[in-house]
């Protein structure tokens, strides 16, 4: 009698519960986040552009427009007479002058002093080191109103009111930016500085030949994100600069209606114009703006 041998029956493993219920549903609930974040970022565009286009708008107006009733976006003709008459009657090109170059300088200095101290802190040990840093942080807390009456008293005793460096000197010190610059450097690798250290070279020189180019991009922003401030400082300047021929733009915008009475056409188009620099750099600078806030962590 032979016996027939048949195979073991196999096991065969439960089927997968199907996935696509799942995957549809996490891309509907993506699309409606970027839909609904989308939405959010329009709304603040639309906030951001009304007054910017408002003022476009009436400083193309006539005169005689701006005060009617009822308001109307579009004028019965588009007119440049105040922009002629702001540039023909004002200072407005001296202001812009005397800011491009404190805002030039101070930037300068902001970005040499603030990657000098910072690199300090980030990649030398001495003593007081830790004290001195908490110092400086504690600096970014202090309210700027509350040092004006001590360094306006300050530039007094030093000569300085109505100069370019009574304006430039004080906003040089930037505890936020030292702050923004050490931690890009502590993320920064040593190996790189340690092979220069046994080769002979100087801590300077390793700042200056292999830290700064490292950090291009954080320093590009550092250096824009200074210049916007300081060109659109309007307290200081406003404290210590009284005579016309040193004002900064804000400053002396500040005095436009004093000038020309209420002219909204004129003093819109003043606004315009000293608007008009930064954003020319924030056109040309954007990448380099998105990529320091990036490299700096800032947008975490």
């Amino acid at each position: 009698m032979t016996t027939v041998l048949r195979p073991p029956p196999t096991l065969t493993a439960p089927a997968a519960p199907p996935r696509r219920p799942q995957r549809a549903a996490v891309l509907r609930t993506s699309r409606i986040g970027t839909a609904i974040a989308l939405v959010i970022a329009v709304a603040f565009a639309v906030l951001w552009l009304i007054p910017l286009l408002w003022a476009v708008d009436t400083s193309v107006k006539p005169e005689g427009e701006t005060t009617a009733i009822p308001v109307s976006w579009l004028p019965t003709r588009f007119t440049f007479d105040a922009y002629r008459q702001v540039l023909a009657a004002g200072q407005i090109g001296q202001w812009m002058l005397n800011s491009a170059i404190t805002a030039a300088i101070v930037t300068v200095l902001v970005v040499l002093l603030s990657s000098l101290a910072a690199y300090g802190f980030a990649r030398t040990r001495f003593r007081g080191r830790r004290l001195l840093f908490a110092l400086t942080i504690a600096g970014i807390v202090v309210p700027p109103q509350v040092l004006v009456v001590p360094l306006f008293a300050e530039m007094v005793s030093l000569g300085l009111v109505d100069t370019y460096w009574g304006i430039i000197l004080p906003q040089v010190a930037a505890p936020i930016m030292v702050y923004i610059l050490k931690k890009f450097f502590d993320a920064l690798p040593r190996e790189l500085e340690e092979s220069a250290l046994l080769d002979g070279a100087s801590r300077l020189r390793i700042y200056w030949q292999i830290v700064m180019p490292l950090s291009r991009s954080v320093l590009a922003a550092v250096a824009i994100f200074t210049f916007v401030f300081t060109w659109n400082n309007f307290l200081w300047p406003f404290v210590i600069a009284t005579d016309p021929d040193t004002m900064t733009l804000p400053v002396g915008l500040a005095t436009v209606q004093t000038v020309y009475g209420v002219r909204y056409a004129q003093i819109m188009a003043s606004v315009v114009l000293g608007a008009l620099p930064l954003l020319v750099i924030f056109v040309l600078f954007q990448r380099q703006i998105v990529r320091g806030i990036a490299h700096t962590g800032l947008g975490n």
